[in-house]
């Protein structure tokens, strides 16, 4: 299947570092060639959003290495690199997918394979590509439309519904996924995800998928906060959390502030 890779941090914060070695995992040091893509918030509240998609595998995608070495400052990333399980190789099924919704852009990445899920959508929301992955966001943000309306809610109770939509997916299959709208990052991990939070006193970091090590004392602020997520570990010498399966957590700012429980559907 996929992998993820999110961040969220308290200062616009560039993921070159984090993605050198994810990117690598895209037909370097793992099997996930059917493309790749990242979104990063920036302007005021966010409410820029700037992606990159591409089909081909992210260890030999140009775009890939501009990203790598552009340091593009943001407070909320979405990245994926795909293993296709459902939809064609092509751009329109490539990950991270982009709607709008209460006027801000929301981009969403999933890891998993949703097995006869064809729910019945209002047509606010439709897929353009032929994937489970974009079938479950549209069936999100409708959830999230008919429910609250034409007023955004409060994350308590967004995460409450969250946690309602992201039980019935789980019933298809695994579910892991990252949605960001650019103010908070929202992950649910239904098999396997990781995170980590940097703060001071900040440590040198290594990669597991290269050679390259970054020493955070020499890039940071003492008052810095950057959490990182991502499927597996990206680096071999920190301790990263394993967040437990059925979970959603909300991040804002660099730091975990709502987990909710996703019980089975039944």
């Amino acid at each position: 299947m996929c992998q993820l890779l999110g961040m969220s941090c308290n200062v616009p914060t560039d993921i070159c570092f984090s993605f050198s070695g994810f990117s690598r995992r895209g037909g370097g040091t793992d099997v996930h060639r059917d493309g790749w893509g990242i979104g990063f918030f920036e302007g005021d509240d966010g409410r820029g959003c700037r992606v990159f998609l591409d089909p081909s595998p992210s260890i030999e995608s140009p775009l890939a290495a501009v990203v790598r070495d552009y340091p593009i400052q943001s407070m909320n990333v979405v990245a994926h690199i795909r293993k296709a399980t459902q939809g064609d190789i092509c751009l329109q099924n490539t990950h991270p997918f982009q709607r709008e919704l209460w006027g801000r852009y929301w981009v969403f990445a999933h890891n998993g394979n949703l097995i006869d899920f064809d729910p019945a959508l209002s047509g606010r929301y439709l897929p353009v590509g032929n994937t489970d992955s974009e079938r479950a966001f549209c069936f999100l943000l409708d959830t999230l439309a008919l429910r609250f309306g034409a007023t955004a809610p409060s994350y308590e109770h967004l995460m409450d519904t969250m946690a309602e939509v992201a039980a019935v997916l789980r019933a298809h299959g695994p579910a892991n996924f990252l949605l960001s709208n650019g103010r908070w990052l929202i992950a649910h991990c239904s098999t396997d995800l990781h995170y980590i939070v940097r703060r001071a006193p900040f440590n040198e970091a290594h990669l597991k998928d290269e050679d390259v090590s970054i020493d955070f004392n020499e890039v940071t602020s003492e008052t810095d906060c950057v959490t990182v997520i991502a499927t597996t570990p990206l680096t071999d010498n920190e301790a990263w959390t394993r967040i437990d399966p059925g979970t959603l957590m909300l991040f804002r700012a660099g730091v975990p502030v709502e987990v909710r429980q996703s019980d089975q559907a039944t």
